[in-house]
């Protein structure tokens, strides 16, 4: 009788141990769900709900006319400044594109501004027409408007709010190329720069138009408004792929993959010059973003600028 307990009892010590190591091996599983519950549930104000996130803090700003020197041209722009967000602040300064003016980067200055970025917005000299700066749009070209923005950089610099140490470039189609070109020459003052749809297809325009500076008419109507020699001459021959390969900070690139004025191939070939860069591509988007594209381009740069500060 004993030699047939004894077979049975090992049985059943051997089930009760299978038994209690497999609820010992799920509770190890709920471990980590069940403290991040704890801890969600301990959130103030909010008892019943958990949050995984808190929403960021957003600013008032205000907005006030500024200008900036070059020589004898006055740049004029906007300035949108938060309110109460720090002593000193970072900045971006917004270049707008061929024929435009610095109300192209108002939907991108005001959201910026609202996450306490201090934005400048200005008109190139001679960039459209309608622009409040000085200058003609025969007298403008890509290396003017790159006086400009250094004559811009150092007005913003000198602003006793401002956080020299996190400056910002960003530019829309030319005045994303504008950008690059500056951001390259000034590596040690620009933090970094993001760049939506730049135009680096304007050499290609200038060289494709004229072989010689000898055929550039003193006026010539491109696109939409009338320029001169002086916007297609310096462009002969030039590389502005060489030129940009000098800034070797991160760079953000943004792009629509429907853009038919600055192919997106031009923004791909500038990853690959550049030491450091992502390529953000907007599906089905333009040249201009609006709606849905401009808020999904507005939380690119967000995340770029907030990695990026120091």
């Amino acid at each position: 009788m004993k030699r047939r307990i004894r077979p049975i009892l090992l049985c059943l010590l051997a089930l009760i141990f299978i038994l209690g190591g497999c609820r010992g091996t799920e509770q190890s599983q709920e471990t980590v769900p069940a403290a991040s519950q704890a801890q969600e549930a301990e959130t103030p104000d909010s008892p019943e709900v958990s949050l995984s996130v808190q929403p960021e803090t957003t600013y008032h700003y205000e907005t006030q006319e500024l200008y900036a020197q070059r020589g004898d041209n006055q740049i004029y722009g906007v300035i949108y400044v938060p309110q109460n967000a720090a002593e000193k602040m970072p900045a971006v300064i917004f270049s707008h594109g061929f024929g435009g003016t610095h109300t192209v980067g108002a939907q991108y200055a005001q959201a910026l501004a609202e996450h306490g970025y201090v934005v400048y917005c200005f008109d190139f000299c001679g960039g459209s027409p309608r622009s409040q700066s000085d200058g003609s749009t025969l007298e403008m070209s890509l290396f003017t408007q790159r006086e400009d923005l250094e004559a811009v950089i150092s007005m913003i610099q000198g602003l006793d709010y401002v956080d020299s140490q996190n400056l910002f470039l960003m530019g829309t189609s030319q005045g994303g190329a504008v950008s690059a070109i500056t951001g390259a020459a000034h590596p040690q003052d620009i933090r970094g720069m993001v760049l939506l749809y730049p135009a680096f297809v304007m050499v290609d325009n200038a060289n494709e138009l004229f072989q010689s500076a000898e055929e550039i008419p003193d006026t010539y109507f491109f696109m939409w408004m009338n320029v001169g020699r002086a916007y297609f001459e310096p462009l002969l021959g030039y590389d502005i792929y060489a030129e940009i390969a000098g800034y070797n900070r991160d760079v953000l690139l943004i792009h629509g993959d429907a853009d038919n004025i600055v192919p997106l191939s031009y923004s791909q070939r500038a990853l690959e010059v550049y030491p450091s860069a992502q390529l953000k591509v907007i599906s089905g988007g333009g040249h201009g973003f609006s709606g849905y594209n401009a808020q999904l381009t507005i939380d690119y740069m967000l995340e770029y600028l907030a990695a990026h500060r120091v």
